[in-house]
């Protein structure tokens, strides 16, 4: 591997990482909560670290190799991850352990929204705003990972993307460069993030919690900055605004620059992956609403839709936000909603879980083998909008699912052997590898009462999830690091 160069960019990495605490020294400013000198602390130690890799090699150019890149993208969201602890570590008036503040901060960059943080509506504003925050940069990395960096290392079917099919499998050339492509991509996402802050105040919130809570939902990460979170407010309008963006964000961002630049909804209509993700938030949604009601969850059948569709698409995209305690509803809905989670967003989105397209070619993958038991000597390629999907790809898809579900099960005995009952356990390494927060048992509310080797343990498997995997477990292998 090129060392200097992988020190220029994470040297890079850092002084850009320093800037981002200027928002919070703001609102520490116009609070006057007392988080200021944390913040200022951080940043300017942040800083000089980062200088200090940066300079000795920044006149060094090489090109990242494959294997370069593995290992950028992963110290990507590993260092920042520990360098974003500092904030949570450093201020007196945020009563966390050094594992806790390391948790808590991996969960934000990573989208999960898993906290150990009760007592949020006492906390300092400018600890809220930063816990927000943490989501949000954590959401555009997410994209732009996914469009721009996961295609050209060919991580678990992710090149998908450069297929000559329509879609979210084609090759999403937004523009020509990464470069252009992550300016665009921002563009798509600074817009929703701004739009989904004025439809926050516009139904009821201050413009602190609007422009909070729409870096957590643009960024499908669940962190509010009350312990309540959504249900703090009983709106229907507001949880209106919510799921609306919660869908948004949860689809292809590719799509919504082809819409943006046709001024059309054709890119959406055409696109198979975002039928599938709306038919599936739909049918779910009324499987909910219809048992809420029957069994006298809730006797009006306004209710039932209300909170039915609200947790549905919440857990759904892997958002995490709440309405409503889904864990305490009656029968099989608790775990229904946490295995819709594994199917997650569409491939592009800041959604966890194994992505739709996945889904979806798994699906076509397994009638194909159906109708090959009929007509075994046929040829019958796997086909998205009328065209083929190479073999390889439905390898890696399949390879995908094979090391997910392994990994998954792996990660979920370790954490029952550290003493987790197996419901606690089970939802807690779902809720961690898809990215999505909350689960059942004893972390339906917060995971505050797991012990330091379980939140460890727990921290690697979000991070697994976010990385698709493959591009976090090439590390771990000899082949990587040979010469």
């Amino acid at each position: 591997m090129h060392s200097k160069i992988i020190l220029k960019v994470i040297g890079l990495l850092l002084m850009l990482f320093s800037l981002t605490l200027v928002p919070p020294i703001i609102i520490a400013l116009i609070y006057g909560d007392g988080a200021l000198t944390a913040f200022a602390t951080v940043m300017g130690g942040v800083l000089m670290l980062g200088l200090l890799l940066w300079l000795p090699v920044r006149d060094y150019k090489q090109d990242l190799k494959i294997r370069d890149g593995f290992f950028v993208v992963v110290m990507f969201w590993v260092v920042l991850g520990l360098v974003g602890a500092l904030p949570f570590y450093i201020e007196k008036e945020v009563p966390l352990s050094l594992t806790d503040a390391i948790f808590e901060s991996f969960s934000g960059l990573t989208t999960t929204g898993a906290t150990v943080l009760t007592g949020l509506d006492e906390l300092p504003h400018a600890i809220l705003w930063y816990r927000q925050q943490l989501q949000w940069l954590g959401g555009m990395g997410i994209i732009v990972l996914a469009v721009a960096v996961l295609p050209m290392l060919g991580v678990g079917g992710m090149q998908l993307y450069r297929a000559e099919t329509p879609g979210p499998i084609k090759d999403s050339k937004i523009a020509p460069r990464i470069s252009e492509t992550a300016k665009a991509l921002w563009f798509i996402y600074l817009g929703l993030t701004v739009n989904c802050a004025i439809a926050y105040w516009l139904a009821g919130m201050n413009w602190f919690d609007a422009f909070s809570h729409s870096f957590s939902t643009v960024a499908i990460g669940g962190f509010s900055t009350h312990d309540a979170s959504i249900g703090y407010y009983d709106s229907f309008q507001i949880e209106l605004v919510a799921v609306f963006f919660m869908f948004l964000a949860g689809v292809n961002f590719a799509l919504h620059f082809s819409a943006f630049r046709n001024l059309n909804t054709n890119a959406y209509l055409s696109d198979p992956e975002f039928k599938v993700y709306a038919t599936i938030l739909i049918t779910i949604t009324l499987i909910v609403s219809a048992f809420l009601y029957l069994h006298n969850v809730y006797l009006d059948w306004s209710d039932a839709i209300r909170y039915g569709l609200f947790q549905t698409v919440s857990i759904a995209t892997t958002t995490g936000f709440a309405n409503a305690d889904f864990a305490a509803w009656p029968g099989f809905l608790p775990v229904l909603l946490i295995f819709v989670s594994f199917i997650g967003g569409s491939a592009g989105s800041t959604a966890g879980g194994m992505k739709v397209i996945r889904f979806l070619l798994l699906s076509k993958q397994v009638l194909r083998e159906i109708q090959g038991l009929l007509h075994p000597n046929a040829i019958m390629p796997v086909k998205l909008s009328g065209r083929s999907i190479p073999e390889k790809v439905m390898m890696a898809v399949w390879g995908f699912l094979a090391v997910y579900v392994f990994t998954f099960t792996v990660i979920m005995l370790v954490v029952m052997a550290l003493g987790v009952d197996q419901i606690t356990a089970f939802s807690a390494v779902a809720a961690m590898m898809n990215n999505l927060g909350p689960g059942l048992g004893a972390v339906s509310s917060n995971y505050a009462s797991l012990s330091d080797p379980v939140k460890w343990v727990l921290t690697f498997a979000m991070l697994l999830g976010r990385l698709e995997i493959f591009t976090l477990l090439v590390l771990f292998t000899a082949a990587f690091w040979r010469k």
